[in-house]
């Protein structure tokens, strides 16, 4: 509707001025005519106030009704937000308002046309859970093997199909065991459409194939929603773009806000090349930039800029503040990662002192396994934390699964820990094998291992089996210390094999190889030899070497002649009272003000006074897949940008030289980022660790390097790698083949002669350390 043919608002002597205290781009793209617009909003910058006020303009304006408005968002949280400015703006009831997430406006108009649709008017959406208790459900109905086919893995592919737009009947399979995927996804939609049941990726492929397929809807939906306002653009996927374009048809216009250096999920599907293709597509005239930032100071944005500069293809903008240059960017360079997550509850403990509050404190980190060792220097120093859109260390499913086994091998007698794992992964050990071994259990007074040999039948068989693997690893463990104790055990038992079939299992594999470096620093906190078995009984210090004395098998020992006695605990036994007390620590620290602990992904959105962003080594931040992905490297610099910018006033980064990886020290070298960070935002808080022996900077008569604040030049750093690569034959960047792992690229090197390793990034099986003295690879160029 045109603004000359607009009728007058009846609400607008009450409205007060909508327009004041926007900034100059702020209110250009509020004020835009009615035609499609592209508003590329920086961090920051005021999005959410663009959107509520430009829907607020159109109302007020009489260019629309309410009931004309379509307002998409990502979250259910920015969809409350959004309606609760509106009403505070607005004298009208925002409720009906076609304002929500993708996933919450297709629900709406498959329930308003659920005939059309082909639903039950009743019908339920699965969430991700109940939807791989069908997928289960189904495979076990067909007697078809769920190792060969892992319902994880079915359930990301049917749901990558749906969102790329795709039914089983139009999927393309190069081979067997896809086809059979297709297969499978064919049985999972009719055993749906039997259930009157849909999943979350259902939810938008019906809605996109009932507005395709019926052309009167369509129409009326066209005509009804003469303006749609769509927020995190860069992050649609095909799908969701392609819904946004048939509801947009000719004639409405849709109000795009985005930010292209933000879109960090390619790995969900999103596509930031939509927001090119929507300009081109719709002809779109008007891109705003909103670059006046109100969250950071001027360091931060600075060191944001400088380091996002370097990604090509972006629309491009540069984000500036009036609130001032502020406090540099403190850089800080570990010898450990347990001394970075020191240094980071030492600065933490500062910024309370100076009456922060814990929850204005955030720690990011790029994967979820680096969470471990900071939450253990939280615990120790008594600091409340939370770990946001997560779960803590110790509560991790594939890290209780672990400590199951372990507890198991501790103590067979443990049914908590038995019930656990006798199923996992999968032995066939179902529900009725488990209720006959309870029953036999309870009418023997026994433990459900105790129990096992009791059991006759198939169900016998199957439980028997799973405790002769109990009883093997016992027996493997017995003469291991508490590191490989948990590293054989994860291998042992199924658990790494398990998670390695997984689509999505790397995040937990990960998980499980920090489990194996918390063995190995508790080993080390309390004193255990790398030679003490994890189930011996050290002995207590001060404590003489005569025999101990036993009492069914709980081992006490006497200190002195006049002392009561002292019960004992294994290696083993202690490491898991200590991941029981660590995660029991949750529950005491509810409701607490704490510190915000959480992934660089789960940090979109979000903003804190003070923000640590740890783990900056090559490999991890950037992460190593990065050197093999399409645009990889891009994608991590943007995910460094998003971490940046969460920040207000104080702003973190570290790093560490050496980082515990199963169990054995990992040395690293430092993100490549930091090359790309302005100096003169930055404040490095270390001195050089052996500045001269290692980046070959002269030394002063205080035995320091003269560059104690600085990073090496790039000149210093080519040196090194020359060096390396004179003493090993070997660069970094070059492709080589490995007869096991096939054709790779050297993302690192380290060590010289039989110590020397290279860091190779392989196409099909990722990034591996390989000792050349051993490796042998082969130079491909």
């Amino acid at each position: 509707m045109s603004a000359s043919h607009a009728p007058v608002p009846l609400y607008a002597f009450a409205m007060p001025d909508l327009l004041a205290n926007l900034n100059p781009e702020q209110y250009a793209a509020v004020t835009l005519p009615d035609e499609s617009a592209l508003i590329v909003a920086g961090a920051g910058s005021g999005k959410t106030r663009v959107l509520t006020t430009r829907i607020a303009w159109l109302i007020e304006g009489g260019r629309v009704s309410p009931s004309g408005i379509l307002a998409v968002t990502f979250t259910n949280k920015a969809a409350r937000e959004m309606m609760t400015r509106l009403g505070a703006m607005l004298p009208i009831n925002t409720r009906g308002m076609w304002i929500g997430t993708f996933h919450g406006l297709c629900n709406r108009l498959l329930r308003a046309h659920h005939r059309d649709a082909g639903l039950p008017s009743a019908f339920q959406i699965l969430d991700s859970a109940d939807q791989l208790s069908a997928i289960k459900r189904l495979l076990k109905a067909n007697n078809i093997d769920d190792e060969k086919y892992p319902p994880k893995n079915l359930q990301y592919f049917i749901n990558g199909a749906k969102e790329e737009g795709l039914r089983a009947s139009r999927v393309d399979a190069n081979d067997a065991f896809n086809r059979r995927f297709v297969e499978l996804y064919a049985m999972y939609e009719s055993q749906c459409e039997r259930e009157g049941v849909v999943d979350f990726a259902e939810l938008l492929l019906r809605s996109y194939e009932l507005l395709d397929s019926n052309r009167a809807l369509r129409a009326h939906y066209q005509q009804r929603f003469s303006h749609i306002l769509v927020d995190e653009f860069q992050d649609t996927n095909r799908l969701q773009y392609a819904w946004l374009k048939l509801l947009a048809g000719e004639h409405s216009a849709i109000f795009a806000v985005g930010d292209d250096d933000q879109s960090i999920y390619a790995f969900r599907g999103a596509n930031v090349g939509n927001m090119l293709d929507f300009e081109r597509e719709f002809a779109v005239r008007h891109r705003i930039k909103l670059e006046q930032n109100y969250r950071s100071h001027g360091n931060i944005l600075d060191t944001a800029n400088h380091l996002i500069s370097r990604n090509s293809r972006r629309l491009g903008k540069d984000l500036r503040t009036d609130a001032g240059a502020g406090e540099p960017v403190r850089v800080y360079e570990a010898a450990t990662d347990q001394q970075e997550a020191n240094w980071i509850v030492d600065e933490i403990r500062a910024l309370l002192d100076q009456g922060m509050s814990r929850s204005e404190i955030a720690i990011l980190y790029r994967s979820n396994a680096q969470s471990r060792v900071v939450e253990h220097a939280l615990v120790a120093a008594g600091v409340p934390y939370k770990v946001y859109g997560g779960l803590r260390f110790f509560e991790r499913q594939e890290v209780k699964h672990a400590l199951a086994y372990l507890r198991l091998i501790d103590n067979p007698d443990d049914d908590t820990a038995f019930l656990r794992v006798v199923n996992f992964p999968t032995r066939g050990i179902g529900a009725r094998s488990l209720e006959l071994l309870s029953d036999t259990a309870r009418l023997h007074q026994c433990s459900l291992a105790a129990a096992a040999p009791l059991l006759t039948g198939k169900a016998g068989a199957a439980v028997a089996s799973f405790m002769r693997l109990i009883e093997q690893v016992r027996a493997e463990t017995a003469p291991l210390n508490l590191p490989e104790t948990v590293e054989h055990l994860l291998a042992a038992s199924g658990l790494n094999t398990y998670y390695e079939q997984e689509r999505e299992g790397q995040e937990r594999l990960e998980n499980l190889q920090e489990l194996v470096n918390a063995a190995a620093a508790f080993a080390a906190e309390e004193g255990y030899g790398r030679d003490v078995p994890a189930r011996s009984l050290p002995m207590a210090p001060g404590a003489s070497a005569a025999p101990a004395l036993t009492d069914d098998s709980d081992a006490v020992e006497v200190i002195d002649a006049g002392a009561p006695l002292v019960r004992q605990m294994t290696p083993l036994a202690g490491f898991l009272s200590h991941a029981s007390l660590e995660a029991g620590d949750n529950q005491a620290q509810a409701g607490q003000d704490a510190v915000q602990l959480m992934t660089v992904h789960a940090a979109k959105g979000l903003e804190f006074m003070a923000v640590f962003i740890s783990g900056l080594e090559e490999g991890l931040f950037p992460h190593e897949n990065s050197a093999v992905e399409i645009d990889g490297l891009e994608e991590e610099r943007r995910l460094m940008y998003v971490a940046i910018t969460r920040a207000r006033e104080r702003l973190y980064l570290s790093f560490a030289q050496s980082r515990m990886l199963h169990g054995q020290t990992r040395y690293n070298v430092r993100s490549r980022f930091f090359d790309e960070l302005p100096a003169d935002t930055l404040k490095w808080l270390t001195p050089r660790i052996e500045a001269g022996a290692r980046w070959g900077g002269a030394r002063d008569n205080a035995g320091w390097g003269r560059d104690w604040f600085a990073p090496p030049s790039h000149i210093e750093t080519a040196l090194a790698d020359k060096q390396r690569a004179a003493d090993t034959g070997y660069r970094t960047g070059q492709t080589v083949f490995h007869n096991k792992f096939g054709e790779g690229t050297i993302i690192g090197l380290e060590g010289s002669g039989t110590d020397a390793r290279a860091h190779v990034s392989f196409q099909r099986h990722g990034a591996k350390w390989l000792s050349l003295a051993v490796a042998k690879l082969q130079i491909v160029d």
